[in-house]
């Protein structure tokens, strides 16, 4: 008797468990209110995080003024995109921007690009309109509206923070090539994600 106890409870916990539930394909739902959704929207969402900690490297690679430049130049313009989005919201797919930005940021990265700073602000202005713009879309349909993206960008500004100071501050030469294999491994990631895409064509 109670082997087919065990059986029935096992066969109902199966039945549960192959319940369809809401999935969630661009923005995650912690269930934490609107601003913690877009918090872990950026941490849930490589072809946003990676880009922009790649931007992160690279603003650290060029110096203190170049990483405090990006450290506002990247939120704000994000924040503008985002804002873009939720007034003219768009169902377009942004995988030929996240590959071109993990292949272009990466790349940069591992090449130490010498760039001077008022070139890392610019291609960080245009990373944050380019990924901020589907992203305050997908706030929009997902009626997250401007709080999540603000939980988005305060998440940005912590990553470069960390992530620019971090490598400003290293000094030992296999710190930097420790950061430039980084960048390697972004390209290496876009590489695949720019096969993936001619895959499901």
């Amino acid at each position: 008797m109670s082997g087919r106890r065990l059986a029935r409870s096992l066969a109902l916990a199966g039945m549960v468990l192959l319940l369809p539930v809401p999935s969630h394909a661009h923005l995650v739902n912690s269930g934490l209110g609107p601003f913690y959704d877009g918090v872990s929207h950026l941490a849930l969402t490589p072809e946003d995080l990676l880009p922009a900690l790649a931007l992160a490297l690279l603003a650290g690679q060029r110096g203190s003024r170049a990483g405090r430049l990006a450290l506002f130049a990247l939120p704000g313009a994000w924040l503008a995109g985002g804002l873009l989005g939720l007034v003219l919201p768009t169902t377009h797919s942004g995988t030929v921007v996240a590959t071109v930005s993990f292949l272009g940021l990466g790349g940069l990265v591992a090449a130490e690009a010498r760039l001077r700073p008022g070139w890392v602000t610019a291609l960080a202005t245009v990373l944050g309109l380019l990924h901020g713009y589907p992203n305050g879309a997908a706030m929009g349909q997902a009626e997250v509206g401007a709080l999540g993206l603000v939980g988005v960008v305060t998440a940005l500004f912590t990553l470069v923070a960390l992530a620019a100071a971090l490598v400003v501050s290293i000094r030992a030469p296999w710190g930097r090539i420790a950061v430039r294999v980084a960048g390697s491994w972004i390209v290496a990631i876009g590489l695949l994600l720019l096969g993936w895409s001619f895959r499901t064509r």
